[in-house]
């Protein structure tokens, strides 16, 4: 495929002491060597940064810059690509982007570098989807998980999926299609025993399908309750800093107030919502009618209840029907004032927030409540996104199709098909699916045409 050579500033716009701009494309080192000063393109050495200028076609000096050279298809993208480190800002970078446009270079597109490296074999698409979850980490936890993904764990495991596939309808195929060579075809328990091993390895990567959400998206958390219950003061204790206003006065806080917390990897976007109550007067009921929206969305709902304070008709916010997917974790606030007699069965978790110990106990709490139901406190950071969520369940429903197949005894050619789409379907996790895969593991397992 004859693909143009593209270019584009590689970091991000603003001032800095060092931007780099990239080309990749069969023309690379020629566009660069016109507006390149410096060592000749017969010179460059590959991988080593050489000193130059940058020059406009008038021949004014846009910058001083250094050059490096990638062949392909040693490269990231498989192609030549060229790497040019300028002065940062936006001005310059622009101005040296310009240079290499009007010598020849078209604009890459977004993701079109990691777009090629996929299609000239460089990487799988599960590494291409790791290098944007790179980027966008909020947290450790969720950095590491996409640095895994990134150097092919995901890859692997799917990897080994696919042969399993492979091996059972290479079996299957030359058994229908090869009968006067006297293979032996698996006997339906022993298949029906493969397959299920396979099926169990498709379920485990689609139990982590919440943890992925979860690293790359963050939990979305909502802190409500009645007015004055101290839900701004948790809101900022979580925080680290002073976010939402505090004050004596019932129904302060008016709209939804969005921050983002890092509990221990996990990213937890804390929402503080106006206190459940009747409103008083219009712009106070327009902020209640968006924390119920809030509270209906949330998957985490932390109800705070001042537990120094009689119950009353405030306390109608706990007879709210919390969405049954959301964890609710209720929490008994100002723990250091005296608990009022009415609250003293209460159940929940004690919290104040004028205490550090206090704050750091139930951070503790929400991190075992979140991680009960996943892998994410086991080290566990195979993760898959909705995409392959999709493509697994496809290959899923396929696959336990096959079995039933295999279970009610029907022929292998039915249940052929059913492995095929369910193999296509995995290979569309990674972005392969190849027939002469399944026709070279025939012949190779089963010496066909001796």
């Amino acid at each position: 495929m004859n693909r143009a050579t593209i270019a584009a500033i590689a970091t991000p716009p603003g001032m800095g002491a060092v931007a780099l701009l990239r080309l990749s494309g069969a023309d690379a080192f020629a566009i660069a060597a016109r507006v390149f000063s410096g060592r000749s393109q017969a010179l460059w050495e590959p991988r080593r940064q050489h000193f130059g200028r940058i020059v406009a076609p008038d021949g004014s000096v846009i910058d001083e810059v250094l050059l490096t050279s990638f062949p392909g298809p040693g490269s990231f993208t498989g192609e030549d690509v060229v790497e040019i480190a300028c002065h940062g800002g936006v001005i310059v970078t622009n101005e040296i982007l310009g240079v290499l446009l009007s010598a020849g270079a078209e604009p890459a597109g977004p993701g079109e570098f990691s777009e090629r490296a996929f299609l000239n074999g460089k990487i799988d698409l599960t590494r291409a989807e790791a290098i944007m979850d790179l980027i966008s980490a909020r947290t450790d936890l969720a950095m590491k998980a996409a640095g895994e993904q990134l150097s092919g764990r995901l890859g692997a495991e799917i990897e080994r999926i696919r042969l399993d596939f492979i091996g059972l309808l290479a079996h299957l195929e030359a058994y229908i299609d090869f009968p006067e060579e006297d293979i032996d075809p698996d006997s339906s328990s022993e298949l029906q025993a493969r397959a299920a091993g396979v099926l169990a390895k498709l379920e485990k990567l689609l139990a982590t399908a919440d943890q992925g959400r979860i690293l790359r998206e963050g939990i979305r958390t909502v802190i409500c309750g009645a007015p004055n219950a101290g839900k701004s003061s948790l809101l900022n204790r979580l925080l680290g800093f002073d976010r939402a206003i505090v004050n004596d006065v019932a129904g302060t806080t008016r709209d939804t107030i969005e921050e983002l917390i890092n509990l221990r990897g996990i990213p937890l976007r804390l929402v503080d919502t106006a206190g459940l109550r009747e409103g008083l007067e219009a712009v106070e009921r327009e902020g209640i009618e968006r924390s119920r929206a809030q509270i209906a969305a949330a998957e985490l709902i932390l109800l705070v209840v001042d537990s120094s304070s009689a119950p009353d008709q405030v306390d109608e916010v706990e007879k709210i029907d919390f969405p049954p997917h959301a964890k609710v974790v209720r929490l008994l606030n100002k723990s250091d004032l005296t608990t009022h007699p009415d609250r003293i069965a209460d159940e929940g978790f004690p919290v104040s927030c004028l205490d550090d110990s206090s704050i750091a106990a139930l951070r503790d709490h929400l991190y075992d409540r979140i991680t009960a139901a996943t892998t994410l406190g086991a080290g566990e950071l195979v993760s898959i996104n909705a995409r392959h969520q999709h493509c697994l369940n496809r290959a899923k429903g396929d696959l336990v199709k096959a079995i039933g197949m295999m279970a009610a005894g029907l022929s292998p050619e039915f249940v052929a098909m059913d492995l095929r789409a369910a193999l296509d379907a995995v290979g569309d996790v990674v972005g392969r699916t190849d027939i002469e895969e399944i026709l070279g593991e025939i012949f190779s397992q089963f010496c066909i045409g001796k």
